[in-house]
């Protein structure tokens, strides 16, 4: 089978550079699997233009890599550059993304009339209307300020912490002190003569009816869990 091979591109410092890669492999890299340079590149060799076979001079690579080391330049390209995708690779690459980017907006989030969490599908729905574009390849963290910004325009959403008071008697404290400390920032805490235990959280407020489900669910209801306050 012949081997697939394709160029991916980078401008950067008044430059352009090319390299040729194996599509796939170039993809996984890009992603951040671990993977070896060696089984991306096809050619150790940094073109200017890889279809007329003209090199990039020694002068350019120093000036904007600082170094002509073909292989952790070659890495550069492709984690900052352009590769090539099928309209199906981008396709999966931006639904991933987009399903990470309502995870995101619904376990921090909440609604700010109702002051209760925003369910994930209300959140695709939004992102849909208000036609929002996702990069498959920056972080939810690069994008999540600027979709909100989109989606709020559609349902009206913020950002928000919960502060909860929780407290449980002896049977369930290191149960339930467990599985909170797993969702939730514990501000301060005591335990009683009785061993009952008793907390302060703090947590994202999209989470605030999980963890309310969770520990009813632990302690058979048998748990006395306030929400304090929502926090913008």
């Amino acid at each position: 089978m012949t081997k697939k091979v394709a160029v991916a591109k980078l401008d950067k410092g008044g430059e352009h550079f090319e390299i040729l890669i194996d599509p796939d492999a170039a993809l996984e890299l890009k992603m951040g699997k671990p993977l070896g340079i060696d089984k991306v590149l096809v050619h150790e060799e940094i073109y200017k233009d890889a279809k007329k076979g003209l090199r990039a001079s020694e002068q350019a690579l120093k000036k904007v890599f600082g170094t002509t080391d073909v292989r952790k330049i070659a890495e550069i390209i492709i984690k900052e550059g352009e590769i090539p995708l099928t309209a199906e690779q981008r396709r999966k690459l931006i639904e991933d993304k987009k399903r990470q980017i309502v995870e995101w907006i619904s376990r921090n989030c909440i609604d700010v009339r109702t002051k209760t969490p925003v369910p994930p599908q209300r959140v695709e729905n939004a992102l849909e209307q208000a036609r929002v574009s996702i990069d498959p390849f920056k972080s939810v963290e690069e994008q999540v300020q600027e979709v909100l910004k989109e989606i709020q325009r559609i349902i009206p959403i913020k950002v928000a912490t919960a502060r909860v008071a929780l407290a449980v008697s002896s049977t369930y404290a290191q149960r339930v002190k467990g599985l909170v400390a797993k969702m939730a920032k514990i501000v301060n805490e005591r335990y009683k003569s009785d061993g009952s235990w008793e907390a302060l959280l703090e947590l994202p407020a999209g989470l605030q009816d999980v963890l309310i489900a969770r520990v009813n669910d632990v302690t058979h209801g048998d748990a006395d869990i306030r929400i304090l306050e929502i926090v913008y």
